[in-house]
């Protein structure tokens, strides 16, 4: 398949539901460029970036941004035309697109601030729910995994994705609601190497660096790293590390025919009684017992 532009290759995976339509998308490129996308299409739309870094000019808004990962923001255009500068070699987002009247339906009855954005939509005034992106939190990321690693088919599987489609507009919602002064995040530079932290903690939450190990890694200090980290997503590191280790726990559990202690020493732990403990805190059900539960969504 031939791509436009600096475009190498699109990976996507794509669901609908009625008047949603919700997509995840991972685009590699060859170079460094601009990719022009144009349609007359009015939606409003979820967006997510999960990785990478770029900048992009929405026509529409007249305004632009510079983009990393792990941000995310609502937008609403009658017709829409954006320019797409990468300045990584891979962009990763998901989104969800809502019709007008399916979003203003929902949305109406929302907070303050939705219901400020639902009038201009209302009004045919193309816009954005707020000029600042903001970062995505732990709740986020793990509703956006869920809706990814769908486990149901038919119409529960519709009913799921409905149900996790709202989900994320409440997330989101609440938190552009949440106002906080930055005490700690206090530059661009700082969300980055932040991220940054995320994402090594991703690659090795089996074994993750200590506090010390990962401040040497992103070039900042600990007391930087421990309050900036939890002021941005919204719990500490070790935190981090034990909700990341549960999700993936869960994931396996219930997608694979792993025994628990294969998976207690995948995600981690240093024996398996030490992870059944843990995770029957978190859930509530030893490991095992998970899989005995009908249709479960715990």
């Amino acid at each position: 398949m031939a791509y436009p532009g600096s475009i190498k290759n699109m990976d996507s995976k794509s669901w609908s539901i009625g008047d949603i339509h919700l997509s995840h998308n991972t685009i590699d490129y060859h170079t460094r460029g601009i990719t022009h996308t144009k349609n007359e299409t009015e939606y409003v739309r979820l967006h997510f970036g999960l990785s990478g870094a770029y900048d992009f000019h929405f026509v529409q808004l007249n305004s632009s941004f510079q983009l990393s990962g792990h941000h995310n923001n609502i937008m609403y255009s009658d017709g829409l035309e954006i320019k797409v500068n990468n300045k990584t070699s891979r962009i990763e987002t998901f989104g969800i697109n809502f019709t007008t009247d399916a979003f203003v339906k929902i949305a109406q009855n929302g907070n303050d601030q939705l219901k400020r954005f639902t009038e201009k939509i209302l009004n045919k005034q193309n816009a954005i729910l707020s000029p600042e992106w903001k970062t995505n939190n732990f709740r986020i990321q793990s509703v956006i995994n869920e809706i990814i690693d769908c486990p149901y088919t038919d119409d529960l599987k519709d009913l799921f994705l409905l149900s996790k489609s709202i989900e994320l507009l409440v997330l989101q919602a609440e938190a552009f609601s949440q106002e906080k002064e930055k005490i700690h995040v206090k530059s661009q530079q700082d969300v980055s190497k932040l991220i940054e932290a995320k994402e090594i903690l991703n690659s090795r939450i089996s074994n993750p660096p200590s506090i010390r190990e990962l401040s040497k890694l992103i070039s900042i200090n600990e007391y930087k790293l421990k309050n900036g980290f939890k002021e941005l997503f919204g719990m500490t590191v070790f935190g981090y590390i034990h909700q990341s280790r549960m999700a993936l726990a869960r994931k396996l559990l219930l997608g694979t025919s792993k025994t628990a202690q294969e998976i207690a020493y995948e995600t981690g732990y240093g024996s398996p009684q030490h992870f059944s403990k843990a995770f029957k805190k978190e859930y509530g059900v030893p490991p095992n017992s998970i899989r005995n539960i009908p249709d479960s969504t715990i």
